[in-house]
């Protein structure tokens, strides 16, 4: 049974041009994230271990501005979103449900910034109501290491759940604060954290002085900072 469906539409492999675009969407999202809001989640896992520390910094920050609604400068992560799909490629990705089993049916021939950037651009297309929940579920997505298969389901449906590489990093709010640079007591203000992990994440992009060796590691130790805090 399908339960979800998009399609991004993306420059051809041979064309000079680096341009994203969507095409027919079924993204169910009641309750968030819905089916609609895993299978974008689940996009962004399948495609994250193809994209440098520099590229996963900007989709980082580009998260958070598409949460925040604002309008964006073009392009972003190199590529230009735009309305018309005349000339471009297409990719399909799908979820699926046999029974109470779920299952990604994704388009691997596409390149993977694209892939992201339409999954990204679609979640905030979603009603308000359901985005901050969507987006929540593809910032977990960041942390995900390994197949497409029914434990990538399983963690971007279960909010408990950590993947295998993340087991290493603490999960209480004093070392989220500390990783923020906050001091060990108190709660600081969503609104305070929101600044300062932008603020944060900017340092740690190698174009902003950062160092190049671990900046991938750093920008999504920050995400979960991010995410344990504000919940």
């Amino acid at each position: 049974m399908l339960l979800a469906e998009i399609e991004i539409r993306h420059s051809r492999a041979v064309a000079p041009t680096r341009r994203v675009a969507l095409g027919d969407l079924w993204l169910p999202a009641d309750p968030a994230p819905g089916f609609g809001g895993i299978l974008l989640a689940g996009i962004v896992a399948a495609h994250l271990g193809a994209i440098d520390a520099e590229t996963l910094a900007d989709l980082v920050r580009l998260l958070a501005d598409l949460e925040d609604g604002g309008r964006l400068a073009q392009p972003q992560l190199r590529h230009r979103f735009q309305t018309d799909v005349h000339g471009l490629d297409r990719s399909r990705h799908k979820l699926v449900g046999l029974g109470e089993a779920l299952s990604f049916e994704l388009d691997d021939h596409g390149k993977p910034v694209p892939q992201i950037l339409g999954a990204v651009y679609a979640a905030a297309r979603l009603h308000s109501a359901a985005r901050p929940v969507v987006f929540h579920t593809i910032r977990r997505a960041l942390q995900w290491d390994g197949g497409t298969g029914p434990d990538l389901v399983a963690f971007l449906t279960d909010p408990s759940a950590r993947p295998m590489a993340w087991r290493r990093y603490p999960t209480d709010e004093r070392w989220a604060r500390r990783v923020l640079g906050f001091g060990p007591d108190g709660e600081p203000g969503e609104e305070a954290v929101r600044r300062r992990f932008r603020r944060l994440v900017r340092d740690a992009h190698p174009d902003h002085g950062g160092a190049r060796v671990g900046a991938g590691e750093r920008i999504v130790e920050l995400t979960e900072a991010r995410r344990i805090l504000l919940g």
